[in-house]
């Protein structure tokens, strides 16, 4: 019988996705980040930006991290924190960009923190509701596709502003659906999209109730979901191959179910995935 490098109980994955609390997403990334990086070659943790020059998951990934960094203006920036920083893979992209900058990576996940960790990077193993920062201490605050998990992100956001300086502010890349009722037609993603559905009404007042003006928004969903579901179903024999090397079979066959869901559910305007400025009112 073939044995598999990781060792998953289905039903620990579908607690783990149902309740969604602090330890859940944990235990959820561990087990299942490594099939992200199996299917994309790298160790960026999110969905990339595609464009006709951007047409592979670690040239995607890049741009959007660069797009992301020129929204924030990195290069004015002075200290940074990146909240969710998962394996630190965008942080290091941007501190070999603009080496002038002090990044701090939040991350309550303590195994992927320790295989992130970088010398010039101030790793630090903490919660997104409580920021171990002084107050009015940095010019940013991030988070590249991970405020989905953050449980409340009102008191993220409540965080963001008390350590933000009076000149800096917060920018956010987050999946959304588009309005309350879209999540009753997500289908298959209600259980394998594992973080809060939050619409972009819902994101737009925590923002608003926090103290935060949204000082420019911008819907790239087209551009994320879609090409990433062709890469997956165009490349899905060597990718199910080099899956199936470390999963069981059905992990693979959940993850191309869903796949393409998202890009039905992207198509039909269901889910988008939107990038926030945010200043200090």
């Amino acid at each position: 019988m073939k044995s598999y490098l990781v060792t998953i109980n289905p039903l620990d994955v579908f607690l783990w996705t149902f309740r969604r609390n602090q330890k859940d997403v944990v235990n959820l990334y561990n087990t299942l980040s490594p099939v992200m990086q199996i299917a994309t070659g790298g160790n960026m943790l999110n969905f990339g930006y595609w464009d006709e020059n951007n047409t592979d998951p670690i040239s995607a990934q890049k741009n959007l991290c660069s797009y992301f960094a020129d929204m924030a203006k990195l290069s004015s920036a002075q200290q940074i924190i990146d909240v969710g920083s998962g394996l630190s893979g965008p942080a290091i992209y941007w501190m070999e960009k603009f080496d002038h900058l002090s990044v701090n990576c939040v991350n309550i996940n303590y195994s992927q923190l320790h295989l992130g960790k970088q010398p010039d990077i101030e790793s630090i193993n903490s919660s997104s509701t409580r920021l171990p920062f002084a107050d009015n201490s940095v010019d940013r605050v991030l988070a590249l596709e991970s405020a989905q998990h953050f449980k409340p992100v009102s008191e993220f956001l409540l965080e963001s502003k008390r350590v933000l300086n009076d000149s800096g502010f917060l920018v956010l890349a987050i999946p959304i659906t588009m309005n309350s009722s879209s999540v009753s037609r997500l289908g298959i993603l209600k259980f394998t999209w594992s973080s809060e559905h939050y619409s972009i009404d819902q994101i737009r007042n925590f923002v608003d109730v926090a103290g935060f003006t949204i000082t420019e928004e911008k819907f790239i969903g087209s551009s994320v979901y879609d090409p990433l579901a062709d890469f997956y179903i165009h490349n899905r024999t060597q990718l199910r191959k080099s899956i199936l090397n470390q999963y069981p079979s059905y992990v693979e066959s959940i993850l191309f179910k869903s796949i393409k869901k998202m890009k039905k559910a992207s198509e039909q305007k269901i889910i988008d995935y939107v990038l926030l400025k945010c200043h200090l009112k």
